[in-house]
């Protein structure tokens, strides 16, 4: 079946301030996402989700024009269930063919950033056609599921010292066995941070997995100080402890500690991922299929983890399909344990969709739903539809 349409639309939808939270990047007010649309020629929509910033923030018109002037022309009248050349040929451009002969890449100078953000969309609303279109979920596509459940780690923890145990234990108190807060520049000051951090695992205790995520504000010796400060509380993982411009600096840092590194969720394509792996900078591999050029390029990301015996936790901070995009390329890894789920208010996780992703007890079922196993609520895409 060939591509008829694929349309692309800027969401910015308002956080209600009881659930909104304050980090390193400022007072988060409201979500941004590009929702991606593809339509083929019997009418079936698959969507995926293309993001203009790793956050919950971000103009996303750059990433609407791109996909509507510049992918979608490429796109539309190919085969839509030829996924993996529709990727090549947008990642190639006109030297697509050589790629395709030679069996090697020739990449657009436009190989990172806003393009791949949006291949990353198409790719994803591409899976999503191809589950419906054959009655399966994505998973199945992917070699079927690992396992029948996984468990989620609560995405949060950004309370001030006296009020973070409290913020923690409610996640647990939903079921939750593991939890991440934030942590890093946002604090003031490296002992304001290795106290909240302390008051974190007290309150947990030693049994609740504990992760923390730095958001890349350390810089290196900072990061290696926290390490060493934080090494008896056994964390989980250390999430990127300074900037991924820097990934020697990373590595630095993992020699330095016994607690395992987790990065990726800024980077783009496997050859990013390899450049991580290569320099021993990474114990967890975090691709998020919204940015790393989607769920194809994110398998190809498992596929390292699996390699390389590094554990897979892909970044599912976004709208409902994002999330769901990582939902399954975990489930059908060996190599992934954990789900990242978000406690902060998102309506683009819960409302978005007609049915959001269900989570119970901390815990989330294989997906058995065709294609991403979500579909777009029309009024709420209405209301919040931005025109770029």
């Amino acid at each position: 079946m060939k591509i008829k349409a694929i349309n692309a639309y800027w969401l910015r939808c308002p956080i209600p301030p009881g659930r909104q939270w304050r980090s390193d990047y400022g007072q988060l007010t409201h979500f941004d996402m590009t929702l991606v649309e593809v339509i083929d020629e019997e009418g079936l929509t698959g969507y995926g989700e293309a993001k203009a910033a790793v956050g919950a923030t971000g103009a996303c018109a750059s990433i609407v024009t791109c996909i509507e002037q510049e992918l979608a022309p490429q796109l539309i009248g190919q085969q839509a269930g030829h996924i993996t050349a529709l990727w090549d040929r947008v990642y190639n451009g006109s030297r697509y063919h050589y790629a395709r002969d030679r069996g090697r890449v020739f990449p657009i100078l436009g190989n990172r950033g806003t393009t791949l953000s949006a291949l990353s969309g198409i790719d994803t609303a591409l899976w999503d056609l191809k589950g419906k279109r054959l009655g399966v979920p994505v998973v199945e596509l992917l070699g079927g599921a690992c396992r029948d459940t996984m468990p989620c780690y609560a995405s949060g923890g950004w309370a001030d010292v006296g009020a973070l145990g409290d913020q923690l234990n409610r996640y647990v108190d939903h079921g939750y066995g593991g939890v991440k807060m934030r942590v890093g520049v946002m604090d003031g000051s490296l002992h304001q941070t290795v106290a909240r951090t302390e008051e974190a695992r007290r309150a947990l205790g030693p049994d609740v997995d504990l992760m923390v995520d730095a958001h890349g504000t350390f810089s290196v010796s900072e990061a290696r100080r926290y390490a060493r400060l934080t090494e008896d509380l056994g964390l989980y993982w250390f999430e990127e402890p300074v900037t991924s411009d820097n990934k020697a600096g990373t590595a630095e840092v993992r020699r330095g500690t016994t607690t395992p590194i987790a990065a990726g969720e800024s980077e783009f394509t496997r050859f990013d991922f390899r450049d991580l792996i290569t320099q021993n900078a990474v114990d967890v591999l975090q691709p998020d299929c919204a940015i790393v050029g989607g769920i194809t390029e994110a398998r190809r990301v498992a596929a390292l983890a699996e390699t390389y015996q590094l554990e897979l936790a892909p970044h599912c901070w976004g709208s409902a399909f994002s999330f769901m995009a990582g939902v399954h390329l975990a489930f059908s890894s060996s190599s992934a344990h954990y789900i990242e789920h978000s406690l902060g208010g998102n309506p683009l996780l819960y409302d978005l969709v007609l049915e959001a992703p269900l989570v119970t007890d901390g815990r989330i079922q294989a997906p058995d739903r065709p294609g991403l196993g979500v579909e777009v609520d029309a009024a709420f895409l209405r209301k919040f539809k931005l025109q770029p």
